[in-house]
Formats: structure tokens, C-alpha cells, sequence
């Protein structure tokens, strides 16, 4: 649904106030019946009929094959001027979920300079088409739609970004998630509205994390994936901007804060004060420079070194960025974990074990792991 919300599609949208599914299921039914007396043969007529007749004659199964095609071709025609997201509205429909995580996206920064079309039509019209698809199901879910820590208006100040700060973004990558925020919220505001929750039955909330650690990851254009390559052909690992500042986290840290605001998403009696947008952010002690976190990962490899790089393409990127989780510990009881030396042993713990390591090793070493994890007392909480 790109956009063809004007002019004549949109007053076939505007009519009947009948839910989203049932509006396009008698759109559907009212095409197909508009193509039934247009019904053309498509098959040959048969053979040996002893009296002339205007009009060629069908076996039976070759007239209801003729018919189909006559009702099918108008369906069709009409979905398509109706700019109709049919396929996500029906696979939403049947699945009929309880909880919706949505966490596609394309989140490289540098190929979101080469593709900048892609990268906002996937984080943005994405998430739209998503929001759509449970809106047209029609059917009560908590939604956690995740963005990033990127989203917000990056001014430089160095300060951890509240959740109320104004979105924005000096990248397209960084842009686009901004403007995924501002249409979860236009979703909300329209559709979805807490306090009609009763009524709609969608809870959303939408979720800000980033930089987030672990193994699997071999994304171009990264830096942990980038320095296991260097590590792996015992080459120093090139490092572009060793002073930038983030919040690093294992991705164990913002998908347990995921779990928690859909868990109470799902709670009638606190589910309408949850639909707004959270930060999951690391420890405090997480956000530090570039140049720790390869140090920290050539001390956990056994061996290797580092060199800052030139970069021959430079792009605009934030030096410091972080995220302030005050309202998540606060309303959620959530709180992030591991610290950052943790957090790098346990990455390198995954890829040392090997590109080519079975499912069933990794699926062990994972649920070690998160094991690990929830027996590590949270970070600011007396244990």
C-alpha cells in the first residue's frame, strides 16, 4: 500500500465503516459476480452435437473452469486498482497471531547510502505494510515493532536519548528508522488507540536498540564481523573510526526487554499504559569507544592486532550515541545484564566454535548461554 491513498481509490476505502477484512471481502465478492455475465469460453467447444447452436457448448468442468477465470479476471483487476495488500492481509488473517515481533529490516548504514530506495521501501513502507496487514486481520495481538537506537535527531550533545526526544536521522539507514517510528505512531494514533484497546484489541508498542553483539552475524560492513575475518586470516583487523562511542549489548540484552514488553502487552489490565516506543539499552559502562570493543575481542580471540584505516568513502555517522533505559527499569522491572567484557566473551565464545559447527552444537552452546544469562544478577539491582 505505497501511497494511493487519493482521488478515486480513496473514496472506495472511505465507505461502509465495516471492518477492514469484511469491506475487502465484499469488494472481492462484488467484482467476481460483476465478471459472471462476461463469461467467455476458453475451451474448445464440444464435438458431435447434432444441432446447431448460436453459441459453442462446454462440458460442465470446462464451464466451470470458463466460469472461474471470467469471475477471477475482474477480482483481480479490482485488487490491483485498489492498490490491495492482499497476500500480508491473508497470511495474517490465517495465522491469526497472538503476538507479532517485527524485526525485518535492512540495517546496514553504509548500503543504506548505496540503496537508499531499498532501505527506507524495506524499514518503512515495510513496517506500514505489516501495521496494515493486522489491521485488515482485524484481530486482537500485541505488536512489538523494533526499530533502532538510530531513530532519534542526533545533535551531537553526547546525552542518552529519551524516549520522548524528536526522531530524525543524518543517514538514510538512521532516517529511515525515524520515519518507522513516526508511522508506528500515526498506526497508533489512527487505528490502534490505547484507549479504544477494548474495542480494536491490537496493543502496539514499538522498540529502540542497536549495536547489538553475537554470534552468526556476517554482515558486510560491520565491525565484529569484520574483525572475526581479520582475526581468522591473522590480519590486524581495520579499524575505520576507533573513537566513536556506542552502546554495545549482546543481543541476548534487547531481545529478553522484547520478551517483557510483549508479556505485558498481553495483560488486559496493563496493556494500554504499554503502547509507546521503549529503549533497551546496555549497562552504562557499555558505551565506549570502538577501539575497547576490537581490544576486547583480540584479548578473548588469544592473539591478533589492529589498525585504524583510512576511509577512501567516508559517511556521515554519529560519534557518540546512547540510550537512556530509566522507564524500562522503571515500568517494566526490566534490566540489562552483562557487561561489556561479557558480552565480547560470549560473541567470540560463538564464532571460535567454527563456521561449520552442526545445529545441534550451536543450539547447545546457545542455550548455555542464555542460561548464562538470566543466573547473572541484573545491572543496578542489589543480587
Amino acid at each position: 500500500n505505497r501511497g494511493k491513498g487519493s482521488g478515486l481509490r480513496a473514496s472506495f476505502r472511505r465507505w461502509g465503516g465495516l471492518p477492514p477484512v469484511w469491506r475487502h471481502f465484499l469488494e472481492i465478492c462484488a467484482a467476481m459476480w460483476m465478471g459472471r455475465p462476461a463469461e467467455v469460453p476458453v475451451f474448445l467447444p464440444t464435438t458431435g452435437v447434432s444441432a446447431p447452436s448460436k453459441a459453442p457448448r462446454l462440458y460442465p468442468a470446462q464451464s466451470v473452469l470458463s466460469m472461474g477465470l471470467s469471475m477471477t479476471l475482474p477480482m483481480v483487476a479490482w485488487m490491483l486498482f485498489r492498490g490491495h495488500g492482499w497476500r500480508n492481509s491473508a497470511e495474517m488473517a490465517a495465522a491469526r497471531p497472538s503476538v507479532v515481533f517485527h524485526l525485518a529490516a535492512q540495517s546496514l548504514v553504509r548500503r543504506s547510502y548505496r540503496e537508499p530506495v531499498e532501505t527506507f521501501e524495506t524499514n518503512v513502507l515495510g513496517t506500514v505494510n505489516i501495521l496494515e496487514a493486522i489491521r485488515a486481520a482485524g484481530g486482537p495481538c500485541a505488536v512489538v515493532a523494533v526499530t533502532s537506537d538510530k531513530c532519534y535527531e542526533n545533535r551531537g550533545t553526547g546525552e542518552p536519548f529519551q524516549e520522548g526526544d524528536p526522531m530524525g536521522g543524518s543517514d538514510p539507514y538512521s532516517a529511515s528508522k525515524g520515519a518507522a517510528e513516526i508511522a508506528i505512531a500515526g498506526f497508533r494514533r489512527s487505528f490502534f488507540a490505547p484507549e479504544r484497546l477494548a474495542g480494536h484489541g491490537v496493543a502496539l508498542a514499538s522498540a529502540r536498540a542497536g549495536n547489538v553483539l553475537g554470534f552468526g552475524d556476517w554482515a558486510e560492513d560491520r565491525i565484529v564481523p569484520d574483525a572475526i575475518r581479520a582475526l581468522e586470516a591473522g590480519r590486524p583487523v581495520p579499524v575505520r573510526n576507533p573513537d566513536s562511542v556506542r552502546p554495545w549489548r549482546h543481543v541476548l540484552e534487547p531481545l529478553s526487554g522484547y520478551l517483557r514488553l510483549a508479556a505485558g502487552l498481553l495483560d488486559p489490565i496493563r496493556a494500554a499504559e504499554l503502547c509507546e516506543g521503549w529503549n533497551f539499552g546496555p549497562v552504562e559502562a557499555n558505551a565506549r569507544p570502538v577501539r575497547e570493543l576490537v581490544e576486547a575481542m583480540i584479548h578473548c580471540w588469544g592473539s591478533g592486532s589492529w589498525e585504524h584505516v583510512e576511509d577512501p568513502k567516508p559517511v556521515g555517522e554519529a560519534e557518540v550515541l546512547s540510550l537512556a533505559v530509566e522507564k524500562a527499569r522503571r515500568r517494566l522491572d526490566w534490566h540489562p545484564r552483562w557487561t561489556l567484557e561479557e558480552t565480547v566473551a560470549r560473541t567470540v565464545e560463538g564464532y571460535a566454535l567454527g563456521r561449520g559447527a552442526g545445529a545441534s552444537a550451536l543450539r547447545e552452546l546457545m542455550r548455555r548461554q542464555i542460561s548464562r544469562y538470566l543466573a547473572c544478577p541484573p545491572a543496578g539491582v542489589p543480587g
